[in-house]
């Protein structure tokens, strides 16, 4: 109970900081299959979602990290990550968000992690 308790100190530290109109940090995670950039129907769900709650909070900024997987050359993996996180910057736009209060950070490619699909990924940065 005591862990739980000290892993929970920083988000209610976080949520006692909040800046007025602007939400909690927040993260999502779109996947993608081996050396693609397409959407799918549930990443196209989820980006609806973080769009929904991005006009509810206005002056939170959003953060678009596209990632890759290690194997292939680095400038594939480069522009493949490239491309993931601006295909889901062009859903949110699409989605009704002002391109200039996204900003697309593409990371490249990064070692696996747990399974090699949570380096297939783009992460979604909602707030601070």
């Amino acid at each position: 109970m005591r862990r739980l308790l000290l892993a929970a100190l920083p988000m209610l530290a976080l949520a006692a900081c909040q800046v007025p109109g602007r939400v909690a940090a927040s993260r999502s995670v779109v996947f993608f299959t081996s050396d693609s950039a397409a959407l799918d129907e549930n990443a196209a769900s989820l980006i609806s979602d973080v769009a929904e709650r991005a006009k509810a909070n206005p002056g939170s900024p959003v953060r678009v990290r596209g990632f890759a997987a290690p194997e292939g050359s680095v400038g594939f993996n480069q522009a493949l990550a490239e491309a993931r996180a601006r295909n889901v910057a062009d859903v949110l736009v699409a989605a009704g968000i002002d391109r200039s209060r996204i900003r697309i950070e593409p990371r490249g490619p990064v070692p696996y992690e747990m399974v090699p699909t949570e380096s297939r990924r783009v992460e979604i940065l909602l707030g601070s």
